[in-house]
């Protein structure tokens, strides 16, 4: 999971699972443009566990399908 990917080929490899997701720099939208995959999970407590783990310093948690119904997000 080292391949530097964009938004569109992340959700193509990985989907409905919770993504760790290092980049490089945002955008002026605070979108990245590519970035690297460092750990899946199918669920986002799983997903948190493996945060604690990861060393990189610019990392975004993302989700590659609907949002779960039981779940509230804050845009």
């Amino acid at each position: 999971m080292s391949e530097w990917l964009s938004w569109p080929e992340i959700v193509e490899r990985y989907p409905n699972q919770y993504v760790l997701v290092e980049f490089t720099k945002l955008d002026e939208d605070l979108k990245y443009k590519r970035g690297r995959v460092i750990a899946t999970a199918p669920s986002r407590s799983e997903i948190y566990r493996k945060l604690l783990e990861a060393d990189a310093k610019k990392i975004a948690i993302e989700y590659t399908g609907e949002p779960p119904k039981d779940e509230a997000y804050i845009l």
